[in-house]
């Protein structure tokens, strides 16, 4: 995959799993590119402390 300058992160899913996830965050009032920056910036930080379990971590919704 292609790696760019933009800010810009492309990925593609099954259809089903795309329309669960935007029901699962709009029900936690939340969108997805909330919910990526969170997890991104948690599995970032996790990983800089040396935590090596972090495939299984849960992102909770910020308030």
């Amino acid at each position: 995959m292609t790696k760019g300058d933009s800010g810009r992160v492309v990925i593609e899913i099954e259809p089903d799993l795309k329309r669960r996830l935007y029901s699962t965050l709009a029900m936690d009032s939340s969108t997805l590119k909330r919910w990526f920056i969170q997890c991104a910036e948690s599995y970032v930080k996790d990983r800089a402390a040396g935590k090596t379990d972090v495939k299984n971590q849960k992102a909770e919704p910020r308030q």
